[in-house]
């Protein structure tokens, strides 16, 4: 049962990250465009003038003709800055594990005056190429992963539980859902929850702009369904980005609907913590069981 004793408004700063699209701000900014050694890099789609890559990381000895499962991991940044080598150390393990695993690049407000709306069609653009090339790539197009932190948290979240904002242009036959989840700290609840009332904030004008929809339409806890592809969710109590709540909200929500979800939890995190050296290679090893028990990586 969720214990609605919920942190002062003050602690729930991950309100004015989605309204406002604040940059999550890194001790050191990485470059942008990133440059990331031992990468594949791949053009999965080109808005405008711009080109969306993919950096793709893969097992020794990779073969086209193989069937691997793949993960693509999208970056955290509030939908308005941040890097695709965010989550290249935990894509180089899997690769490492013997798993196909990517980052993604993504439209954000500051570089390119998007909305949230268009971060998640990027996101499902990504993982639709991934599946619809994934025979010249060597993965298997039924074990095809998303995984992410923060804003980036919610876009993988979001492309398996959010049913609209495809690219009307790309080959809807073609599914755009990831088939499992690998969320680090995720934006999951974006909206209003009834008898939450430090959720009430999105009800706003401004949530809705910066979203360029309702935010509800957006959100994973509010669109998930009975079909959600097994979870796993890292997450701090310390957390003042993204409050530990929307965490406790998320995983209850999938119970509910009778999907696994996996909360891990870290007692006294803050935001972001699983880049740090504290908890870099305790989420790494949960990661990795977590991958073995629903069959994507090989027990070691």
């Amino acid at each position: 049962m969720h214990r609605l004793s919920f942190r002062p408004i003050l602690r729930f700063s991950f309100c004015l990250l989605v309204l406002c699209g604040l940059t999550y701000v890194l001790s050191a900014k990485p470059a942008y465009p990133p440059i990331i050694e031992g990468a594949q890099v791949e053009t999965y789609k080109v808005a405008g003038e711009m080109e969306l890559r993919l950096w793709i990381f893969n097992p020794e000895g990779h073969k086209p003709d193989d069937k691997t499962p793949a993960i693509v991991f999208f970056f955290g940044g509030g939908w308005n800055g941040g890097s695709p080598s965010h989550f290249a150390r935990q894509s180089q393990y899997l690769a490492s594990r013997g798993m196909v695993a990517a980052v993604a690049d993504y439209r954000v407000k500051s570089r390119n005056g998007v909305p949230v709306k268009v971060c998640l069609e990027d996101a499902k653009s990504a993982v639709r190429w991934i599946r619809a090339n994934a025979e010249r790539l060597g993965i298997d197009p039924n074990h095809i992963a998303a995984g992410g932190g923060s804003a980036g948290g919610h876009l993988a979240a979001a492309t398996a539980a959010v049913q609209d904002f495809d690219n009307a242009e790309e080959d809807s036959r073609v599914s755009s859902r990831p088939n499992a989840l690998v969320l680090f700290n995720p934006v999951a609840v974006v909206g209003p929850v009834d008898g939450v009332s430090e959720l009430d904030i999105f009800k706003s004008k401004h949530s809705h702009q910066r979203a360029g929809t309702d935010p509800v339409k957006l959100s994973p806890y509010h669109q998930a369904k009975e079909d959600m592809p097994p979870t796993i969710l890292f997450h701090g109590t310390a957390d003042e980005t993204v409050p530990y709540v929307a965490a406790e909200l998320f995983n209850q929500k999938l119970h509910d609907l009778g999907v696994r979800c996996e909360l891990v939890t870290y007692d006294g995190a803050g935001h972001s913590f699983f880049n740090g050296p504290k908890y870099y290679e305790d989420t790494i090893s949960k990661m990795d069981t977590f991958l073995v028990s629903i069959g994507y990586l090989e027990k070691q």
